[in-house]
């Protein structure tokens, strides 16, 4: 039986990671859709390309991440650059700007992966608090109703600019 259907050991993993593709894609593509692939179903990403999704990680935080108001939109950030809610970018206290970050929650078993670029100093909020996420990857982690989220966030280094 395993010989007649191998293609079960890559799908099916990937199908159990990723059942929150769901809720955000409304369903999981057939195979018979024309140009499905494997990387559609690997669908509860934001902002990161395939290298960032493979890519080992130099450093593992954890602790709890927040999300800027929305009446921060345009005030400027510590790097000079406006505040967009729909950018996928973040604060943290000491990593340099231009950091790429992947961060998923780590009190939800299939949480959804985000990759964001650091582009201010914060947060400085209460204890624990280690990242301030715009906007777009606060709903993206599905932390807009909690406010704080528990999160691991992979360093994976300095973007090219």
């Amino acid at each position: 039986m395993h010989s007649k259907q191998p293609w079960i050991g890559v799908v099916l993993p990937l199908i159990v990671l990723c059942g929150c593709a769901r809720e955000r894609q409304g369903r999981l593509p057939d195979a018979a859709d024309s140009g499905a692939s494997a990387r559609a179903v690997v669908a509860p990403t934001l902002g990161c390309s395939k290298r960032e999704l493979d890519e080992p990680a130099r450093r593992v935080l954890t602790g709890l991440a927040t999300y800027y108001h929305d009446s921060l939109e345009g005030s400027p950030t510590a790097s000079g650059r406006p505040y967009d809610p729909a950018r996928m970018s973040a604060a943290h206290r000491t990593l340099p700007f231009g950091t790429r970050l992947r961060v998923r929650r780590s009190d939800l078993p299939h949480s959804p992966i985000t990759c964001v670029t650091v582009n201010d100093r914060g947060p400085f909020g209460g204890r624990g608090r280690i990242l301030d996420v715009s906007r777009r990857a606060a709903e993206q982690l599905q932390m807009i109703g909690a406010g704080v989220a528990k999160v691991r966030i992979d360093v994976l280094g300095v973007r090219e600019r």
